[in-house]
């Protein structure tokens, strides 16, 4: 049991709080929503295979895919977090504030990690297999993403909209493991996650600017400093903000739609009140707590519009 902690906090179990909401929604608006999309942008690029039809044929409707649609989310998360401390793991060690992780506290040794790390890629594609044919095509190109953004704090001060992109699969991914195609409704949602995360992602990043100096890596406050890294992340909050509108204008939302994205937008403006350049002791506060309610909150009214208003 111990053991089963230690990896649920190397990879921040927790956190799945942020993305699975989301994908929630994209599976949901798949299964139920889809006739009354207006102006629907559709491209179908996969049928079901054999297999994928025999076990749809069993079940009888989709619930077998949002067992595989959870699995897949929770195995691509486990990879990405997994291979992030593995790759980060000197730094971490360096780091007074990332010391007491796993890897570097010797909790865990890096070559466990790295197992863990691939079980959970190949467990992924595995599930994407049995969802249907672009899923499992596409699911190398996912692993890409979010394996990938461990590398970019390297290189780019945009590593946090990298990390953007990963998590922002999850909404276009649900609704594709349901109706094999592409749509421009769950698009929406994917582009108010991939600047949500993006800029929160900086406001965590607060904490690492001078560490991050000093080891040449990478981030939005390291290159422009706590104050201007501040202002970043409120304009990419303000582009989610104008996905998430125009998601509800788009898909003909109601009333419970509106109330959900009301405590959406709120939280983003909470966090931002909280969190000063020169007082940082909330960041944890803004990060977690004010971001995890907005997206288990909101997921929660969009679904029930969905369900009220089809």
């Amino acid at each position: 049991m111990t053991k089963i902690k230690s990896y649920l906090s190397l990879i921040k179990f927790s956190h799945t709080i942020f993305a699975m909401p989301f994908a929630l929604i994209g599976f949901f608006l798949a299964i139920k929503c889809l006739k009354r999309i207006p102006g629907i942008w559709k491209i179908r690029l996969d049928f079901m295979d054999e297999m994928t039809e025999r076990v749809n044929l069993y079940f009888k409707n989709n619930w077998y895919v949002f067992v595989f649609m959870i699995l897949c989310m929770v195995f691509a998360r486990s990879a990405a977090m997994a291979f992030n401390r593995y790759l980060d793991r000197k730094f971490d060690a360096k780091n007074p504030r990332t010391a007491v992780r796993e890897i570097p506290s010797g909790i865990i040794t890096p070559k466990n990690a790295l197992i863990f790390t691939i079980a959970s890629c190949i467990l992924f594609i595995a599930c994407c297999f049995f969802i249907n044919r672009i899923c499992f095509y596409l699911s190398p190109v996912a692993l890409a993403v979010v394996l990938g953004y461990s590398y970019t704090k390297r290189f780019t001060p945009l590593c946090h909209l990298i990390l953007g992109l990963g998590l922002s699969l999850a909404p276009i991914g649900a609704y594709l493991a349901v109706t094999g195609s592409f749509s421009l409704l769950p698009i929406f949602f994917s582009l108010a996650v991939l600047f949500w995360v993006s800029g929160f992602d900086i406001v965590y990043a607060l904490q690492d600017e001078e560490f991050d100096k000093s080891q040449q890596l990478y981030s939005i406050p390291a290159w422009l400093g706590k104050r201007k890294a501040l202002r970043v992340s409120e304009f990419l909050h303000l582009i989610s903000a104008a996905a998430i509108l125009y998601a509800g204008y788009y898909g003909h939302f109601g009333w419970l739609y509106w109330a959900g994205s009301a405590v959406f937008l709120g939280m983003l403006l909470y966090q931002h009140s909280i969190v000063k350049p020169t007082d940082l002791k909330r960041v944890n506060i803004a990060f977690m707590t004010a971001n995890g309610i907005a997206s288990v909150v909101f997921a929660i009214f969009v679904i029930a519009d969905i369900f009220v208003n089809n």
